[in-house]
């Protein structure tokens, strides 16, 4: 029986990224652009993260009512 390939098995070698030297072969270049100084992160979202946490809350209360109105609490 023959063995096909996958559709998707040469994928990984499509372009530069396939290549030995994309890798850091070449003295410590880094081809994927990564800096080497760290990047600082923004202010935190207050705003975002009170959505994120009201829209849990009330998620749960609805959950809450289910089981009341089912008889489970």
């Amino acid at each position: 029986m023959t063995e096909h390939p996958g559709p998707h098995d040469s994928d990984a070698m499509a372009g530069p990224h396939g290549s030995a030297d994309d890798h850091g072969a070449d003295h410590g270049h880094d081809d994927h652009g990564h800096a080497g100084d760290e990047a600082t992160l923004g202010p935190i979202d207050t705003r975002s993260w009170g959505a994120g946490i009201l829209g849990i809350l009330l998620g749960l209360a609805i959950a809450a009512a289910f089981l009341i109105a089912n008889g489970g609490l």
